[in-house]
């Protein structure tokens, strides 16, 4: 058996540079036909499968990215990671994700790295570009350091961040419809005569929140109907937010059996704060939807297989997906030039809001 073969070793046989079997590695055509058989010759000969640093070496490339995202146990974080690790694939890129836990209260680790720290491992992991999904880039106020260590990055690799645009960052950016499908659930409790109907979930500061809610509070005013601030209970993004937001709203009204002040219809910030509160309902003998009907901004797998379905909406991950992936990669070929997206939510009508 022939024994291990390096790249500098094929160059030596061939009697060729590194960089001239690299090319041939890379199936470049700027290599003579005489010389690519050389080389390919010993290839064979040795069974040499190349490394991906040494088809990076002539570009200079690793073929690896990285994508760092807040909450991986976060159904939304979790399909959109999924939809960007097959997008890339598909592209030959690898992807290294890392998961910093910037979620609220005790989930978070006692110690732990700063955004800024997982930033720096990234670029020690020599990433073609970062991909960045949530966490303090989807807060209302953020630290200049922390944009100071965004561009900074941005700087040596290219940096593209699925969220609303932020003054003074640098990165490229993909931006999601955050508005468009809360303005069609409301339209759909308005269409089945809801008169009363509240908001629950998402924790407060964070954009997607914010934005959701003003959508929610723009469309009701549109429609001529009035906004009970009591009926708005936010929280944050898990099923035990929306059962402690749905206990609120039900301590607010007194006894159970006495709901003529509860909100008839419910607009959850997503699917998992819909599940708590359909449970929190059911323990105060409660059903959805005959009591209270009840849907969800963004759609999680499973959702269709709960009881009650869940009416949700489809804030199409594999199309944000694939959209940041080709974005990155457009990004690490040398454009800055950013790609125009129309993203467009889906109401996906089920049976928890009782239509």
């Amino acid at each position: 058996m022939k024994s291990k073969i390096t790249i500098s070793e094929i160059a030596q046989k061939s009697g060729v540079s590194v960089s001239t079997v690299s090319r041939v590695l890379n199936n470049s055509p700027s290599v003579s036909p005489k010389k690519r058989e050389k080389i390919q010759r010993i290839i064979d000969e040795y069974n040499y499968t190349p490394s991906v640093f040494a088809r990076g070496m002539v570009n200079h490339t690793t073929r690896n990215i990285a994508v760092i995202l807040p909450d991986i146990t976060n159904p939304y974080f979790a399909s959109l990671f999924q939809q960007v690790e097959r997008f890339a694939l598909q592209h030959q890129y690898a992807t290294l994700m890392f998961n910093t836990m910037f979620v609220r209260g005790e989930q978070r680790p006692a110690e732990e790295l700063t955004e800024a720290d997982y930033y720096k491992i990234a670029l020690e992991k020599q990433v073609d570009g970062v991909l960045i999904l949530g966490g303090s880039m989807d807060k209302e106020d953020i630290p200049d350091e922390f944009l100071k260590a965004l561009n900074q990055m941005h700087r040596q690799v290219p940096v593209v961040i699925v969220g609303s645009r932020v003054d003074g960052c640098d990165c490229l950016f993909v931006e999601r419809n955050l508005k468009q499908g809360v303005t069609a659930i409301v339209h759909h409790f308005v269409a089945l005569n809801h008169e009363r109907i509240g908001f629950i979930g998402g924790e407060p500061g964070i954009r997607v929140t914010s934005a959701r809610v003003e959508a929610f509070q723009q469309a009701l005013s549109a429609l001529g109907k009035r906004v009970d601030p009591r009926h708005v209970v936010l929280s944050d993004y898990y099923a035990q937010d929306g059962y402690s937001a749905m206990n609120q709203l039900l301590d607010m009204a007194g006894d159970a059996d006495s709901n003529s002040q509860l909100p008839t219809a419910v607009v959850a910030i997503n699917d998992m704060v819909a599940l708590g509160a359909i449970r929190a309902m059911k323990d105060r003998g409660l059903q959805c939807p005959e009591h209270m009907a009840i849907a969800s901004c963004d759609q999680f797998p499973s959702g269709e297989y709960s009881v009650p379905r869940l009416t949700s909406l489809d804030q199409h991950n594999e199309y944000l997906g694939r959209m940041a992936v080709l974005q990155l990669i457009s990004a690490i070929n040398g454009s800055e030039e950013e790609i125009s997206i129309n993203h467009t939510p889906e109401l996906m009508i089920r049976e928890s809001c009782g239509a």
